[in-house]
């Protein structure tokens, strides 16, 4: 046999890795979604909360209220340093989505420090703020107990 032939069939560390992770993680992944969900706290309805109201945040908040099919969903709170930029926002997914947003203006919060009551109404967090306000906003999130989808880079 030649060398060549040798390597070709053995299995390099490169492809091993790469097999095994994929293995791994799809039963990881796996796992979680079966045990692990996201639940609603009091009903079925999940409740997000949109923090940073720009372009990644709208497209953002837009994807997830199109998953309803999987179950109900609803807008509840948004937070935005502009509120120019939140009533846009707003007036967008509200237009496309309909009822599934219910944000009103006891639940809009403008400026710096609107983002932990917004957290506060919801299940799950959308963050899309810049990303140096990305870590302040993930540690409140979560001291809440809440679900986090978060833009990258985290900072």
């Amino acid at each position: 046999m030649k060398k060549n032939d040798q390597m070709q069939d053995a299995v390099n560390r490169r492809t091993f890795l790469g097999q095994s992770s994929g293995v791994i993680g799809t039963s990881v992944l796996g796992s979680m979604a079966l045990n692990h969900g996201v639940f609603a706290a009091q009903n079925d309805e999940l409740k997000i909360a949109l923090i940073g109201c720009g372009g990644r945040g709208s497209g953002a908040a837009d994807q997830a209220l199109n998953t309803h099919d999987q179950g109900p969903i609803k807008l509840v709170a948004m937070a935005d340093a502009f509120e120019d930029r939140l009533e846009g926002s707003l007036n967008n997914l509200a237009r496309k989505h309909g009822d599934r947003v219910d944000v009103p203006e006891d639940r809009r919060f403008y400026g710096f420090e609107g983002y932990k009551k917004a957290i506060a109404l919801a299940d799950v967090v959308i963050l899309a703020t810049p990303p140096g306000f990305r870590p302040i906003h993930f540690e409140e999130a979560v001291k809440q107990g809440k679900h986090v989808f978060m833009e990258k880079p985290v900072a």
